[in-house]
């Protein structure tokens, strides 16, 4: 067991998941942030990620200087792998890995999964199936291109992640607008310059699923399928997962195997992969590929279910192991995780409803907001007001317990005058 690197994290779950995994792995880590106060505000306690065993600070952003400056730190603490759970340093921990010779994927392949529009082309070339597509900069350009594509279609940036700015949208007018919120967004959360792609796809009807892989040295392992409820129309907000999803054996052959042809199309190995697929009319047609554990808890579905831990296997791949995929009996058939998603602005007075939580058998998690928080109506995956987790002994039926209690909630929000 080894020391491991971690540049930067979410600062969600995978927070919290990623440090106990790296642990429960036997390995040890140091965390490099260029601002460690963005992980502490608001959070009561001490946070796991201060459980490393050095706390380092650099400009993160700037990976030319990071590269030297990191090879300068390997050369005193030897680290065994270089990891990260946050998409937009995953390039950086690809660049650092190859410069000192770490474990994992290759910087090009993980550039070209964080850019949708390179995912979208390096894997139309393979022929994995996807949407029609088209990039493009300017409002002319974008305009002529979702003529020539036609509506209804889908707008994206091209480096964002949960779900940020993606509309569907049905004419010019609509086109329009979702293009200017991207514009008026040039930096993402962390400070770095977005691009100014933008890409449009041809709408996908169909429930959407995400599978989960581990590649080693050239194989890759699907650990299982989850599947993923949306809400928010226009927008895209993930509203529940349950895993396993209840498809037929074909079902499930299918997506995954459109999950492989695109991890192989983009060149990924050593790494621990999410990979999005509708499975329309037409059969499955991919969505994106994320070169990183699952957010949103799912790694903890996985792991009630199966005993996974994807958040320790993440930990061995980036350390060069080879992690044991075999699945162990459990007594859980299904775990679903629900959120609660905001429809109103204003101020949160009360959540009623989950009183009976703690006692119900059932359910093995859940948080709920405070009276006092600021509520914004949600159009992304990056606010919730709280989120249930259920298990069940039967495969498919964690799903709607863990919707009907949070369907249950009453959210009452005192709207706020100026």
């Amino acid at each position: 067991m080894g020391h491991l690197l971690m540049v930067e994290s979410w600062v969600g779950s995978m927070s919290t998941l990623l440090p106990a995994g790296i642990r429960d792995g036997g390995h040890t880590f140091s965390f490099l942030t260029r601002d460690l106060g963005h992980y502490l505000r608001g959070k009561p306690g001490p946070h796991p990620l201060l459980g490393a065993v050095n706390v380092l600070t650099a400009e993160t952003n700037d990976e030319v200087a990071l590269v030297p400056y990191v090879r300068e730190l390997h050369e005193v603490l030897a680290f065994e792998g270089v990891l990260s759970s946050c998409d937009y340093y995953l390039p950086t921990v690809a660049a650092i890995a190859a410069e000192l010779g770490l474990p994992g994927p290759g910087r090009e392949a993980v550039a070209a999964a964080c850019q949708k529009h390179r995912t979208r082309a390096l894997c139309r070339a393979a022929g994995v199936p996807g949407p029609a597509f088209a990039v493009a900069e300017g409002w002319e350009e974008l305009a002529d291109a979702a003529a020539e594509l036609g509506y209804p279609l889908v707008v994206k940036p091209v480096d964002l992640c949960g779900g940020m700015y993606v509309r569907r949208v049905d004419d010019e007018e609509q086109l329009r607008a979702a293009v200017a919120r991207i514009a008026g967004f040039p930096m993402n959360v962390r400070g770095q310059a977005r691009a100014p792609q933008i890409l449009l796809e041809e709408c996908l009807h169909g429930p959407e699923f995400s599978v989960e892989t581990v590649t080693v040295r050239g194989h890759t392992t699907v650990v299982g399928v989850t599947d993923k409820r949306l809400t928010g129309a226009p927008a895209f907000i993930e509203a529940g997962h349950m895993f396993p999803a209840a498809l037929t054996a074909d079902e499930q052959a299918a997506v995954s195997a459109v999950a492989r042809a695109a991890i192989a199309a983009l060149g990924l190995d050593d790494t621990v992969a999410h990979t999005e697929v509708k499975l329309t009319g037409d059969g499955p047609r991919l969505i994106e590929v994320n070169p990183r554990p699952a957010g949103n808890r799912i790694t903890e579905l996985v792991r009630r279910v199966t005993g996974i831990d994807l958040a320790a296997v993440h930990a061995e791949v980036a350390a060069g192991g080879t992690p044991d995929l075999t699945p162990r009996p459990t007594g859980t058939g299904s775990a679903a995780i629900a959120f609660a998603v905001a429809d109103r602005t204003g101020v949160l007075t009360a959540i009623s409803g989950a009183e009976q939580w703690d006692d119900d058998p059932s359910i093995v998690e859940h948080t709920l907001a405070e009276p006092g928080t600021q509520v914004r109506i949600a159009t992304d995956n990056n606010t919730y007001l709280g989120h249930v987790m259920v298990v069940d002994e039967q495969p498919g039926a964690a799903g709607d317990l863990a919707c009907d209690r949070i369907d249950k909630l009453i959210v009452d929000v005192a709207q706020v005058t100026s």
